[in-house]
């Protein structure tokens, strides 16, 4: 099958034999794919290779055998930005995860368009935390398996005053017993308004997002979250949002 004018954002990419890589793609119509660019290594095919880095936005033709595509024609729609910092290690762990729970072929276009919003607010700088959290919160409503935020299991709206625990297949239970592990109210109504909480509500909603997505990662947690909790160890405690 030939693919046309498909626009694409790149997960990832590595070297594959002498002069190729093996690009991770998130596309517009078809999802994550797997593709191959031939010819890209060496001096003279620095442009065509710089095309392919993390974040860049593409405009691809492509055929369409098996699990692998080849390409045939890229080229960047725009500069993709340039990430440092937590910015970076955000970058790091947002394209990890959906390689992670995204199906292979399986369009869901509510992710393309969320993965493009998410690129501008990651290169504007700003409240990360905040901007990880809304973006964790939507691509599982988009894959099905989003919460009801603004409700408990029962069906009552959550009392920003009361604490809560986190099923990651049902939602929030009130905790009775106010445990220092459970969540408070207020900061999950916050995530269902759409308002950014205060820090330690944020701290809040990082856990409970984990423990969902951990979930659906079948215990087998990411690289990134590894990586993270190394450089918080010898930086600021701000760092890590992710």
């Amino acid at each position: 099958m030939r693919i046309e004018s498909e626009q694409a954002f790149v997960l990832h990419a590595r070297p594959w034999r002498e002069t190729s890589l093996l690009v991770e793609l998130l596309t517009e119509r078809h999802g994550r794919v797997g593709a191959v660019a031939r010819g890209v290594q060496g001096p003279r095919q620095q442009a065509r290779r710089a095309a392919l880095q993390p974040w860049q936005r593409l405009s691809l033709d492509a055929d369409a055998r098996g699990d692998l595509w080849t390409l045939r024609r890229w080229e960047a729609v725009d500069v993709a930005p340039r990430l440092v910092g937590d910015a970076a290690l955000a970058g790091f762990y947002v394209h990890e995860l959906l390689m992670r729970l995204l199906p292979r072929a399986d369009a869901v276009p509510e992710v393309f368009t969320r993965h493009g919003a998410l690129r501008g607010e990651l290169a504007a700088g700003g409240g990360l935390a905040w901007c990880l959290r809304r973006w964790e919160r939507d691509v599982l409503e988009a894959l099905g398996v989003g919460l009801d935020w603004g409700h408990a299991v029962d069906g009552l709206p959550v009392d920003p005053a009361a604490r809560y625990r986190i099923d990651p297949e049902q939602g929030a239970w009130r905790d009775p017993g106010q445990d220092r592990a459970s969540i408070r109210g207020s900061a999950l109504r916050a995530l269902a308004e759409d308002r950014c909480p205060p820090p330690g509500e944020l701290a809040d909603l990082r856990r409970a997002l984990r423990a969902v997505i951990e979930h659906h990662l079948d215990g087998r947690p990411l690289k990134a979250w590894s990586l993270i909790a190394d450089v918080q160890r010898v930086t600021a405690p701000e760092g890590g949002d992710a």
